[in-house]
């Protein structure tokens, strides 16, 4: 892998940890998330660090600088709106976009996002319900709280590391802006209830 493209992975990854949830993240999980050994995610966070991205002491979390935090908004912004235009103009299901927006998010050049964005209509959001950042870095979030602490509510956001469990989720009508009623709740499985976020009347 590219160093470019790895360092671009690495903040991401870490945003995306603390994006909805107030844990910072450890070399281990981070090394868990990315599926990489231990001793080459401790060797790149000394490149964040040397490079001014990230912030780490031995054995403590790993958190973003504001060059670390730009750096993650921008790819954040690349990721979201190309699984955006994939479900809306390719044909692809919420479960399928994941892997393909990995990818190309490197690859995109900034006057093609710009026009998918302007072609998308500027979404806020993806299809899971991630808010994509503006071009100038700003994102609005939804004051929304997981499924497990809650009896229902609208759907704000569905997590999308489980692409089986997002093709469940659907099959089941709960999908972005859905309803999820107390009954289909006590249906739902812990794994979905902790992958689901819900904005309460």
């Amino acid at each position: 892998m590219p160093v470019l493209t790895a360092i671009e992975d690495y903040v991401k990854v870490i945003y995306a940890h603390t994006e909805w949830q107030p844990e910072p993240i450890s070399t281990g999980a981070l090394a868990a998330r990315l599926g990489l050994a231990a001793s080459s995610v401790t060797e790149m966070v000394k490149k964040l660090v040397a490079q001014g991205l990230v912030v780490h002491e031995p054995y403590g979390a790993v958190e973003l600088t504001k060059d670390g935090t730009a750096l993650a908004l921008r790819m954040v912004r690349r990721h979201r709106l190309i699984e955006t235009w994939l479900v809306n103009h390719v044909g692809y299901g919420w479960d399928e976009v994941h892997d393909e927006a990995e990818v190309l998010e490197h690859a995109i050049s900034d006057r093609l996002l710009d026009a998918l964005d302007a072609q998308l209509g500027y979404p806020s959001r993806d299809p899971h319900g991630d808010p994509i950042p503006g071009a100038d870095g700003t994102v609005r979030r939804p004051a929304a709280v997981l499924l497990a602490d809650v009896e229902g509510g609208t759907v704000a956001r569905v997590s999308d590391r489980d692409s089986l469990l997002l093709r469940h989720l659907a099959a089941e009508g709960i999908v972005v802006d859905s309803i999820v009623t107390p009954e289909q709740r006590a249906r739902l499985a812990p794994e979905a209830l902790a992958s689901i976020w819900i904005v309460t009347p």
